[in-house]
């Protein structure tokens, strides 16, 4: 089954810490920051009696 993918572009700002943590996990999993960081945003939980800045604790 294929996926059919309306991309969006997006451009992000990282301090050299962050961008050095992304790459070291990406160096290490074998896996491209864009799968990366795609699968953390599918994490995110939001409901509906909570801000919508703050995430549902686990």
């Amino acid at each position: 089954m294929n996926k059919k993918w309306v991309a969006k572009r997006l451009t992000i700002n990282l301090t050299s810490s962050e961008a050095k943590k992304l790459e070291n996990y990406c160096s290490i999993t074998g896996r491209p920051a864009t799968d990366v960081i795609r699968e953390l945003i599918r994490t995110f939980e939001f409901h509906s009696t909570h801000s919508p800045l703050q995430p549902v604790s686990k």
